[in-house]
């Protein structure tokens, strides 16, 4: 059975520290679903991760409908929480709450996450008030990449870190059920966590929120090279696909594979007969 938003809520007000990771497919999901994770979320990351755009503004509803079914589909006993991509929410209300229902009804999801603090309040209401369950993001909002000037740590200055407090405030007014911190600085998060009601999921935020989430590619290590400062590498995946292919390249090269291990076998007198049988070309 999956575990519930109260459960949730729950679990962060005695102390206990809530996981949730992203995943994009059916196979992730499952491996996902077994590992003690409480929740999923289909990131708009999958622009990069899965589909090689540079930034997350170009994936769109469409796409993150397509790769939340799946997850849906390969899990009993998490939360699956929706990415809501660029301009699905921002146009209106009215059209936030719509695309957010899509989530719901189309995809399966059970709540959505939307990035944005006050200025976004009136529209968490309308989805929240329409009975479909909201999960804040303030901090580095990736969709925002373009006026933010780039990756950056958020909240440095007295004026930037007052305004991220006052929207974590907001949220929780307007009835979003949990805030993901990006990258904001340890001891900000920690004062916001202390402040607002309701569970704190942070990214680069440090390890006084209430839980942590972590992109699944950072945290298995499926490329190569750059790994943000928030992660940790768990595994490093990418290495084990690519030797196992190189062996496969390897054996098929030299006829190791397939072997009769991986052949199938025939009645040799059906064999002997069409060998003698006379047979007309096409």
């Amino acid at each position: 059975m999956r575990i519930t938003i109260p459960e949730l809520q729950r679990k962060a007000r005695s102390g206990d520290k809530i996981t949730m990771i992203t995943a994009y497919d059916y196979a992730m999901a499952r491996i996902a679903d077994k590992s003690g994770v409480e929740a999923i979320l289909v990131g708009d990351s999958l622009a990069n991760t899965v589909l090689g755009y540079e930034s997350t503004v170009p994936v769109t509803m469409d796409e993150m409908l397509h790769h939340t079914r799946p997850v849906v589909r390969g899990t009993q006993n998490v939360l699956v929480v929706a990415d809501m991509p660029f301009m699905s929410y921002q146009v209106s209300p009215e059209t936030a709450h719509h695309n957010a229902g899509r989530f719901l009804q189309e995809g399966g999801a059970q709540a959505v996450k939307l990035e944005g603090g006050a200025l976004l309040a009136k529209t968490v209401w309308k989805i929240v008030q329409n009975g479909i369950p909201v999960m804040g993001h303030i901090g580095l909002t990736p969709q925002s990449i373009n006026t933010l000037g780039g990756y950056r740590v958020q909240g440095k200055s007295p004026q930037k870190a007052a305004e991220l407090l006052q929207d974590a405030i907001e949220l929780e007014r307007a009835g979003a059920f949990a805030i993901v911190l990006e990258c904001i600085p340890a001891p900000l998060a920690r004062l916001i966590t202390e402040k607002v009601n309701i569970p704190t999921i942070g990214i680069g935020a440090g390890p006084d929120c209430d839980g942590q989430v972590q992109v699944i590619h950072d945290l298995l290590g499926f490329f190569e090279g750059f790994s943000p400062k928030h992660a940790k590498k768990y595994a490093t995946v990418s290495e084990t696909i690519l030797a196992a292919l190189k062996q496969y390249v390897s054996d098929v090269s030299e006829g190791l594979f397939p072997s009769s291990e991986n052949s199938f076998d025939m009645d040799e007198g059906l064999l002997d007969a069409l060998y003698g049988a006379r047979v007309e070309k096409p």
